[in-house]
């Protein structure tokens, strides 16, 4: 979240820091976007944005009651929160572009450009040129994205047409979304795999800060801040999976995690979220849902691993925001969701103790942080971390044959989030959304 935050400030927006659109728009091939071509929604928005960038007051403030505008506790908590990752700006540096853990190369990136430092976009974009791992790349240009500005749009153009269709269709998306707040897409066409419990299975890529209160003063307050790679690595890489049917009113997110258990096996993590959808737009709908889900607490702070004790809670999460639907994609005879975007909440808890001292390397390991609750006599008093975040996901060619994939992946859930290892849409076990920590320690 706090990225997003970062190169917003009315010096940087002043066309002096940041650039000039036209120079963006310059070599593009696209004529600029007209003001009176935009809906009344967009051309408001255009006007607010603008509007914020003529005052040295909180953009938040300039809209009216700052009980809509300023009550946002991430915001508050991103102000006061002191940095956890304490490395040097120049081992950053040298991190980013030659670790060689791909996950450790896009951790240094994210928390580089969280940073504030006027040559991220610089850094961002060579890493995107150089680095051999697509998820790092498409997961750079996400990070340019979120700085913004004229800078942002000129340095994704450079990757229009890149050879790898994904990044070049990256790429294009964020672009749209700077310059019209909408996602835009290439013109490949899709595939859909019988046979698969969802219609869509779709990769998500999430990147959230880690608020933790530091003592039970509640005036010190961490932050870790988790790129995409770091955080699927400790979490769960996760898709969402939606079936036309019933996706208006509820979507299963499924997670993996290797390197968790002591068999090798792949741990499972399912999470059924229910809510609203708003569809007065055709091509589009604003969700809000929410997820309670019974799991087992880690006391240790590491799942896995009952050594501090454990307890059964039941752990709630909230997703909302827009997914975007392809008309040219059928499922179902329905249009197929092309694109999500949102911001997620939640609770946790980080073990201090455990990981004071350590190198980022030993911390950011499959299974080191648990998921928490305030709701629980036990676990709330230990929950200690407000999770915050976005997250963005897009259908893509997963196989290289110039054809999109609707639900190629893998996922192992039924429709409603059970454990279903062998993909059969039966539950291995009924009710069974998490794997059994009790045939397993961890690694």
């Amino acid at each position: 979240m706090a990225i997003d935050l970062c190169n917003k400030s009315p010096a940087a927006l002043a066309e002096g820091n940041a650039g000039s659109w036209g120079k963006a728009l310059a070599g593009s091939g696209a004529p600029p976007v007209l003001l009176e071509d935009l809906g009344t929604e967009r051309r408001d928005a255009l006007n607010f944005s603008y509007r914020t960038t003529l005052s040295n007051v909180d953009p938040r403030f300039v809209a009216g009651d700052p009980a809509a505008w300023a009550s946002d506790f991430g915001y508050a908590l991103d102000r006061v929160a002191v940095r956890l990752d304490n490395r040097a700006n120049a081992a950053l540096l040298d991190e980013a572009l030659c670790h060689p853990d791909p996950a450790m190369r896009e951790q240094a990136l994210f928390e580089y450009a969280d940073r504030d430092h006027p040559d991220a976009i610089e850094l961002l974009t060579q890493a995107v040129e150089e680095d051999v791992n697509r998820q790092v790349r498409w997961d750079a240009l996400w990070a340019i994205e979120k700085l913004g500005g004229a800078g942002a749009v000129a340095a994704l153009q450079r990757f229009l047409s890149d050879s790898d269709p994904e990044i070049a269709e990256w790429a294009r998306l964020f672009i749209g979304e700077l310059q019209t707040g909408d996602p835009a897409f290439d013109e490949r066409s899709s595939r859909f795999t019988e046979g698969r419990t969802f219609d869509e299975t779709i990769f998500l890529l999430i990147h959230c800060d880690l608020y933790v209160r530091l003592d039970e003063s509640n005036q010190h307050w961490g932050k870790i801040s988790l790129a995409p790679q770091g955080l699927a690595r400790i979490y769960g890489q996760a898709h969402a999976c939606p079936n036309v049917a019933t996706r208006e009113r509820q979507l299963v997110i499924a997670k993996t995690i290797d390197g968790l258990h002591a068999d090798g096996s792949t741990h499972i993590d399912n999470y059924l979220f229910r809510g609203f959808t708003e569809r007065t737009h055709r091509d589009r709908g604003n969700f809000f849902f929410e997820s309670l889900v019974p799991r087992t607490f880690f006391k240790s702070g590491h799942a896995d691993d009952p050594s501090a004790g454990v307890r059964r809670a039941n752990i709630g999460f909230t997703r909302y925001g827009t997914w975007y639907l392809e008309p040219e994609f059928a499922v179902r005879e329905a249009p197929a969701i092309r694109y999500v975007r949102g911001r997620f909440s939640g609770w946790g808890y980080v073990n201090l103790a455990r990981v004071a001292g350590k190198p980022l390397e030993e911390i950011l390991l499959p299974g080191n942080g648990v998921l928490s609750t305030l709701h629980d006599d036990e676990v709330g008093p230990m929950t200690n971390a407000f999770i915050l975040g976005t997250f963005k996901g897009k259908l893509n060619d997963w196989d290289a044959d110039g054809h999109i994939d609707l639900n190629s992946r893998d996922v192992y859930s039924t429709v409603d989030g059970e454990i279903d290892s062998n993909m059969d849409g039966i539950p291995d076990k009924p009710g069974l959304t998490c794997c059994d920590w009790t045939g397993q320690q961890a690694i």
